[in-house]
């Protein structure tokens, strides 16, 4: 895991993003962030990329902003964290059972990524499921996350279904190499916009979590 994360941590892929993530004050983590959560888990978060004045703020997925706290709040409902807030890389949050990631690893300008960013990010996502060997459920907190799944899945040889769109609470069942099953859900992305207008309500996003957590067992 060290070595996934030292790689990762000194990426200079993408000139735009490598700009852009300097451009924070001194004091930020202004790297590509690392994920929360541990290589054992078997439910999988995948976001878009990290927060401006969030993960790319604090060094860790999720952490430090709005989106962050509503994430954390729906796992806590359900007992996957022990705290319902993720504020910085020692406020004691503890996941159970859950790991954390993004399909890009960098934080963009106005939270848009563009293909080639997307694309070059695709390696370490695909590096991420090798690892994530007790992993079971994937949940792509979003429509890029989700085709990001997708694509790192067929990559890898998994099976798919020829015609799998993002909707909120799509099921959908994967074939890995060895035939054991794995499943991905998608979900609106837990954002502050998503929140306040109703897109995404913590109801929904509690029940996306508690049909993860049914999989598992």
């Amino acid at each position: 895991m060290m070595d996934f994360i030292s790689k990762l941590i000194s990426c200079q892929k993408c000139p735009r993003l490598v700009n852009y993530r300097n451009s924070f004050p001194e004091n930020y983590w202004r790297k590509p962030v690392p994920p929360n959560g541990k290589f054992n888990a078997k439910i999988v978060i995948v976001g878009l990329a990290p927060a401006g004045h969030g993960g790319n703020r604090t060094g860790r997925m999720f952490t430090g902003d709005e989106s962050a706290n509503n994430l954390t709040k729906a796992l806590y409902e359900v007992r996957l964290a022990n705290q319902p807030f993720s504020e910085s890389k020692d406020d004691g949050l503890e996941l159970y059972d859950v790991y954390i990631t993004s399909a890009v690893k960098c934080a963009p300008p106005e939270n848009k990524p563009n293909a080639s960013e997307i694309n070059n990010c695709l390696s370490f996502l695909e590096e991420e499921i090798e690892m994530l060997k007790n992993a079971k459920v994937y949940i792509a907190l979003g429509k890029i996350a989700w085709d990001s799944l997708l694509k790192a899945f067929k990559n890898l040889g998994y099976k798919i279904p020829s015609t799998v769109k993002f909707s909120h609470g799509n099921l959908v069942k994967i074939e890995k190499q060895d035939l054991s099953i794995i499943w991905l859900i998608g979900s609106y992305h837990p954002s502050p916009r998503n929140m306040k207008t109703g897109k995404l309500t913590m109801e929904m996003l509690i029940e996306i979590l508690k049909m993860a957590k049914s999989l598992i067992k």
